[in-house]
């Protein structure tokens, strides 16, 4: 987990941004102040004083849960050029084991979705991983739906005094 998709970082530009993953996005400016982009799988987001500044990069998210409706052909080229074929899930727990293979741990942050959801957390690149852990009740599962125990979402970036708030405010739940 490197905080990046293919290079582009959540502190990047729109322009840089675009210059990495294409121009084929959507964008979204439901204010004067914040922009969106969203290239299928991977959606970045800036902020800004006002139209006189330029745009300061926030974040990104890979809306994984995405791949449950429309497999792969939602993903972006660049993406699907460098990684391959996507199955429709990605569970929690492989990606868990395949990121212990490669000395990346996730640390389990208490949060206010629980426990239909679980927040994990990558220190070093402050990547958050969101996991869907329960149904809601009453809410039969439909065509393509996601799975408990896929991932839900990646995001970058999660600081350390974000978890910390977390931890204080929600205190030592399962996670």
């Amino acid at each position: 987990m490197s905080g990046a998709v293919l290079g582009a970082r959540p502190t990047d530009s729109p322009d840089q941004v675009t210059a990495i993953l294409g121009t084929d996005f959507a964008e979204d400016r439901p204010y004067g102040d914040t922009l969106a982009r969203d290239y299928g799988l991977a959606e970045f987001f800036w902020v800004r004083e006002s139209p006189d500044h330029p745009w300061e990069g926030h974040h990104f998210t890979l809306q994984v849960h995405r791949l449950a409706y429309g497999g792969g052909a939602i993903v972006n080229r660049g993406i699907r050029d460098r990684y391959g074929r996507f199955d429709r899930h990605l569970r929690f727990d492989k990606l868990r084991r395949l990121l212990a293979n490669r000395g990346v741990g996730l640390e389990d942050v208490p949060d206010a979705n629980a426990p239909a959801y679980t927040l994990h957390w990558q220190p070093a690149s402050q990547v958050s991983v969101i996991t869907f852990r329960e149904r809601q009740w009453g809410r039969p599962p439909r065509r393509g739906n996601r799975l408990v125990g896929d991932v839900n979402s990646i995001s970058s970036s999660m600081t350390a005094g974000q978890v910390a708030w977390n931890r204080a405010r929600y205190g030592p739940r399962d996670a």
